[in-house]
């Protein structure tokens, strides 16, 4: 199965073409082609991302990554082709809002034969709402164009399942002989949840934030320090510099909800404390390291806690760290070395650096997944949605 997938949840514009085989207990995945381009220094100078910034971006450059991606998987041929009135004036109406997008896809369309692709992903949710549309509208677009089936996407299902695999080369990886349940703890700037998949693609929340997400946590610390956006790698920074001299008078912070029953997180009380360390107060550089290095001790901490609480109430034999915070350098190292020490039955999966980052390797990974349970939308019927969650319960 060759599935095309897209991905624009928030400022990363990135399309991919997949090779998939097997079934649910072993999956064989080679990349075909992969192109992204990342907003990040548009953001940059703003402190944040701006979704109306991140939508006009994407609806530029969707069409030159798409090209990209098809000539990289050298699916991309060249011809004349002659779209119907009635389908092009269907496709025009669905891109009322991406006047720049239209215009670019229809001349990639008058051009291009169909290429020899099975399935269209795409990601809907969760992210900017306004970013989604983007990405959605254009595999709608192709969908009815090149009359090919669709399946939308959780984006926290892609960081999940792409988390799982086990690379075999550059552009090879797998899923094999995982053992279920499977325990995820999801952590970006907008996720700190803990779901338990108990059968392939059936999600149960566990536990989630009940304010701050860690990333964002991390993102307004880094803002208190006076540090760059993006502000979470530059605390990771700090933090190690300062694990890297040693002896650091490390400021004592609260562990937030560490020692409650339930697998809840909550960074709000963390981050407010480091608010009250530092106001109106001069920090040195050597401060700020230690500042970050007690931040970041504290956060580990309650994420392993919390994590282990899970474990036990699950019975999970696998777990899986998936988004963008799973990158952070002390997170990995507590829970590869607590994990071997309190948990020695788990299986502990840690994504690859490229799968930490928004991509869409991950979307095509899960797309996969949906695909062979038949799980397609029609162009009409396939929405954004900002807040979509993996649990049922919670959509």
């Amino acid at each position: 199965m060759k599935i095309l997938s897209i991905e624009t949840s928030c400022d990363e514009t990135a399309v991919s073409i997949l090779e998939a085989t097997g079934d649910e207990s072993s999956a064989h995945f080679r990349v075909l082609g992969n192109a992204l381009l990342s907003q990040i220094d548009i953001h940059r100078e703003f402190g944040g991302v701006y979704p109306a910034v991140a939508k006009r971006e994407h609806a530029k450059n969707l069409v030159p990554v798409l090209a990209a991606s098809l000539e990289e998987a050298e699916l991309m041929k060249e011809d004349l082709q002659v779209l119907p009135d009635e389908l092009r004036t269907e496709i025009s109406v669905l891109l009322t809002r991406e006047p720049e997008l239209a215009e670019a896809l229809f001349a990639f369309l008058d051009e291009t034969e169909v290429p020899d692709i099975d399935v269209i992903a795409v990601t809907h949710g969760p992210g900017l709402e306004p970013a989604l549309w983007v990405g959605v509208n254009l595999a709608r677009a192709l969908s009815l164009a090149w009359n090919k089936p669709i399946v939308g996407v959780n984006h926290m299902e892609g960081h999940l399942l792409s988390a799982l695999t086990k690379p075999e080369s550059e552009k090879d990886f797998s899923i094999q002989n995982l053992e279920l349940p499977i325990l995820g703890l999801l952590i970006s700037g907008g996720h700190t949840e803990l779901m338990a998949m108990e059968s392939w693609l059936s999600y149960r929340l566990v536990g989630q934030t009940k304010d701050d997400a860690v990333g964002e946590a991390y993102d307004k610390v880094a803002r208190m320090l006076g540090l760059p956006y993006p502000g979470g790698p530059e605390v990771s920074k700090l933090a190690e510099n300062a694990r890297e001299r040693g002896n650091t008078q490390m400021p004592s912070l609260p562990r937030p909800m560490m020692k409650d029953s339930a697998c809840d997180f909550s960074f709000s009380g963390l981050k407010t404390a480091v608010l009250y360390l530092i106001k109106d107060r001069a920090l040195s550089e050597t401060e700020k390291e230690e500042i970050a290095h007690s931040f970041e001790e504290a956060v580990s901490d309650v994420l392993f806690a919390k994590t282990s609480r899970a474990l036990l109430e699950t019975g999970a034999k696998t777990l899986v760290l998936g988004g963008g915070v799973s990158a952070n350098t002390n997170i990995r190292r507590v829970f590869s070395e607590r994990m071997t020490i309190e948990h020695p039955e788990v299986s502990l999966y840690l994504p690859e650096p490229r799968f930490t980052t928004d991509n869409a390797i991950m979307i095509g990974i899960a797309g996969f997944y949906r695909a062979l349970k038949q799980d397609y939308t029609s162009p009409d019927n396939l929405v954004a949605s900002g807040n979509l969650s993996l649990s049922p319960a919670s959509v």
